[in-house]
């Protein structure tokens, strides 16, 4: 593979990974390489089938719609939060909220004024 191969591959996958981004509501925070590799996977999935249905806009169609269900399935497993509704939002990441809860330093929790025995 040469080195423009790959950067096309990088650049479409930013593409169909920002329009499944964009396609799915509320706030993902999610770091760009994340993205590129739902758009990627999405184009694997996706690119196929669309481009069995209707050429080269269908492939581009069917990787965005790949890519939009793998972020919502990511999202909805992987976060464990609901798509759309009030707990969709996220202030801190899932799996940081877990550990600190684990570890009993949750500063948003409600402050124990009973004196230390």
């Amino acid at each position: 593979m040469t080195l423009a191969v790959i950067l096309g591959v990088l650049l479409s996958g930013l593409v169909v990974g920002a329009l499944a981004r964009f396609a799915v509501p509320g706030p993902d925070p999610m770091p760009i390489w994340m993205t590129i590799l739902f758009g990627v996977a999405g184009s694997l999935v996706g690119g196929g089938v669309g481009y069995a249905v209707g050429a080269e806009l269908g492939a581009f169609v069917g990787s965005v719609i790949a890519a939009t269900l793998l972020l919502i399935a990511y999202r909805r497993f992987v976060q464990r939060r609901p798509i759309t509704g009030p707990d969709a939002t996220v202030t801190r990441r899932p799996m940081v909220d877990r550990q600190i809860r684990r570890a009993g330093n949750d500063s948003d929790a409600a402050p124990d004024h009973r004196p230390r025995s």
